[in-house]
């Protein structure tokens, strides 16, 4: 089953499946993309553009929030078809070498999560979409906080640290589009729990940054937040971020 929401607002355009998203910005014929999924995603990938009226070529840029394997899929397709990767230097090293996340983040503390039957259906969906097996993805260009960066749509940098090092969200100001990737979600993975609230912890690798992230995402000022996981968020990113600090 897969997604694909057009115009979430004008020019944005929401893509993936149930248990994960990844986005596509338009401006004019040139596109970004924000996250690429699962590696399987790739299967879809002409298809999924071909229905907004465009081809992989169209895509100039690839903008990582981080460097999960649910969150670089297509990067690999698009790179090959002229995109550029971008991500935040904290995270290249885990994007060209795939492995554990390291700090607080431990599989087994995944254990007591799994009474839940969502985690179960998550780490099957994970596994089936090639989530197991990333390709590894070298010599991207690197991005900084505050970097407005040179690429449709011109996207501001916002580093938010926690659910790995070198987290970022991008804000995309002409569209009001804030793409927060897995720093907020509105869809739990592990519990399936809806509505605002941070990432599980043992998929963190700092807790404590994670909090202080989600307070920076809540200074922001926006039209809709896209999380990795769950619906679009439409209102005030304050309100998002202060209901996910209830919730945790």
């Amino acid at each position: 089953m897969s997604v694909l929401q057009t115009n979430v607002v004008p020019r944005v355009h929401r893509l993936g499946s149930p248990f994960v998203n990844w986005y596509v910005v338009e401006d004019g014929n040139r596109l970004t993309v924000v996250d690429a999924g699962l590696p399987r995603f790739a299967t879809d990938l002409e298809r999924d553009l071909h229905e907004l009226g465009h081809r992989p070529e169209d895509v100039e840029a690839v903008v990582l929030t981080h460097s999960d394997a649910d969150h670089t899929g297509v990067a690999t397709a698009l790179r090959e078809a002229g995109a550029t990767v971008y991500v935040h230097g904290y995270d290249q090293g885990t994007l060209a070498s795939p492995g554990p996340k390291g700090g607080e983040a431990r599989p087994q503390k995944v254990v007591p999560h799994l009474r839940h039957p969502q985690a179960w259906r998550t780490m099957v969906a994970m596994a089936r979409g090639g989530g197991a097996r990333p390709a590894a993805i070298e010599g991207p260009e690197i991005v900084s906080d505050g970097d407005v960066l040179d690429v449709p749509g011109r996207p501001k940098v916002i580093h938010t640290p926690g659910h790995t090092p070198g987290h970022v969200a991008f804000l995309f100001e002409d569209s009001g589009a804030l793409f927060a990737g897995d720093a907020v979600c509105t869809w739990n993975p592990l519990t399936g729990k809806r509505g605002p609230q941070l990432m599980p912890r043992p998929l963190n690798v700092s807790n404590a940054e994670a909090h202080e992230s989600v307070r920076r995402i809540g200074g922001l000022t926006a039209k809709v937040t896209l999380p990795g996981h769950g619906e679009p968020w439409h209102g005030p990113p304050a309100t998002l971020a202060q209901r996910a600090l209830d919730a945790a």
